[in-house]
């Protein structure tokens, strides 16, 4: 899977699905796109990354009460 660093627009391939999608994790290991050879594995912050498109990561990969935010949000 890849996805955006904000700042830069570069493309980063995830390295551990599993990691990504983990609320309690606020890192994820991946190795960024740059030219054609492979580029060593690096850790990037979950809150610098988007998906190609410009949209946010879903607040249930980042934040493990998120049930509890937005519910205070609607209130």
């Amino acid at each position: 899977m890849f996805l955006q660093i904000k700042d830069t627009n570069d493309l980063v391939k995830i390295v551990d699905f599993e990691e990504l999608i983990d609320p309690n994790s606020d890192s994820v290991h991946a190795q960024d796109q740059e030219g054609q050879e492979e580029q060593e594995t690096e850790i990037f912050k979950k809150e610098e990354l988007v998906f190609p498109s410009g949209e946010k990561l879903p607040l249930c990969w980042l934040d493990a009460n998120y049930r509890k935010a937005s519910y205070k949000k609607a209130s």
